[in-house]
C-alpha cells in the first residue's frame, strides 16, 4: 500500500476539522463589537483550526504532480 493512499484518509478528515471550526469560528465572532462570544474555546478551535490547516498543506506539498 502506498503511503499517498494511507494519507488521503488522513486529509480528508482533517478538511473536515477545518471546515468545521472555521464556520464555528465564524459564527461565533461578533462583528458588531468585534469580540468572540467565548474567548477560551476560540483559542482553542483556532489552535487546531491552524494545525488542520498546516496538516493539509504540508500533505499536499508531497503528492506527486
Amino acid at each position: 500500500m502506498n503511503t499517498e493512499n494511507k494519507n488521503q484518509p488522513i486529509t480528508f478528515i482533517f478538511w473536515v476539522v477545518a471546515i468545521i471550526l472555521g464556520v464555528t469560528l465564524y459564527k461565533q465572532f461578533d462583528f458588531k463589537n468585534l469580540k468572540f462570544e467565548n474567548p477560551a474555546m476560540a483559542v482553542i478551535y483556532g489552535i487546531v483550526f491552524l494545525f488542520s490547516v498546516y496538516y493539509i498543506f504540508k500533505n499536499s506539498k508531497k503528492q506527486p504532480k
